[in-house]
């Protein structure tokens, strides 16, 4: 890669990193469930009108919008609210490769090697370990909560590998349509119109700053550049700098939060990066020797990164 494209690669995984510490600013705003459907509604408007018709039939834009928009980013929202720590989420969420090998392996017939199953038990070991230090110091249900989202996070990667989006960004805005009706319902019934209403009325510069960032700036910009990265270099290039989120989450909790790590917690990150770098590796090297014995893809499809 280029120096130019590599210092994007790792911009836009700061940019994801930094996110978690910004969702946890934007919920002393928002009540988690608006704070998701504002994201998706600010997402999606105004660049739907500019990204072109849906690439890729609507049962695809449907399905991955109500399981990564509505459930995945519903339980994070709902987690983190309860207390799941800012960093430590940024963290745990990237077991999210073990639940994508797991569901692939499950529903698309990929193989199980040795390098995936090690990677596997490794990152599950850093789970129990961040399990163990959270245990400690916070609530454990917000912590199950964020590891639902991200077994729905694997599911909606699946889910887009069979879609096979031509075009990232023009995917993600069209799936970004799908979560915003049923979150608002979501949000309605479960957190009131009395305190909907009083967020949005407390609107201020802070809580207007964070919907934009979380919209335009992770969304629509990460997965743009994400996607430009992927038309230009082979995912597996392209794939590890996806582990520095966890860095980024980290760090930036630690510093504008106050977020303190503590040596299980580094224990953890170490596991859980090295576990999903291997599975990650793994399969890499699964998808280039398909790709050798296989007829090569149409030119500009690419893969959403996991």
């Amino acid at each position: 890669m280029r120096p130019t494209h590599t210092a994007l690669a790792v911009l836009v995984a700061a940019v994801w990193g930094v996110n978690f510490t910004v969702i946890e600013i934007g919920l002393d705003h928002f009540p988690p469930l608006l704070f998701s459907a504002l994201r998706f509604l600010v997402a999606a408007l105004p660049a739907v009108f500019f990204v072109g018709r849906p690439k890729v039939a609507w049962k695809w834009i449907v399905a991955v919008g109500l399981v990564l928009g509505v459930a995945k980013f519903g339980l994070l929202f709902i987690g983190m609210d309860a207390g799941m720590p800012a960093g430590l989420s940024s963290l745990v969420l990237q077991i999210q490769a073990v639940f994508t090998a797991l569901i692939a392996i499950t529903f698309l017939g990929e193989r199980l090697t040795g390098i995936r199953l090690l990677g596997m038990a490794v990152a599950l070991g850093g789970v129990v370990l961040a399990a163990v230090d959270e245990g400690a110091a916070g609530p454990l249900g917000a912590f199950a909560l964020v590891i639902a989202a991200a077994a729905c996070w694997g599911l909606s990667n699946v889910l887009t590998r069979k879609a096979s989006p031509p075009d990232a960004l023009n995917f993600m805005v069209w799936v970004s349509t799908v979560p915003v009706l049923p979150l608002l319902g979501l949000s309605l019934l479960t957190e009131g119109p009395s305190r909907d209403l009083d967020a949005l009325r407390a609107l201020d510069w802070q809580g207007a700053g964070v919907v934009v960032y979380v919209a335009w700036i992770t969304t629509v910009f990460g997965f743009g550049a994400w996607g430009w990265l992927l038309h230009r270099h082979p995912a597996s290039t392209v794939a590890p700098f996806s582990l520095l989120v966890p860095v980024f989450g980290m760090s930036s909790a630690a510093v504008f939060l106050g977020e303190s790590i503590s040596p299980l917690r580094w224990g953890a990150a170490a596991l859980l990066v090295g576990g999903v770098g291997l599975t990650s590796l793994a399969t890499g090297k699964s998808r280039s020797a398909r790709v050798h014995l296989a007829d090569a893809p149409a030119p500009g499809q690419v893969k959403e990164p996991a």
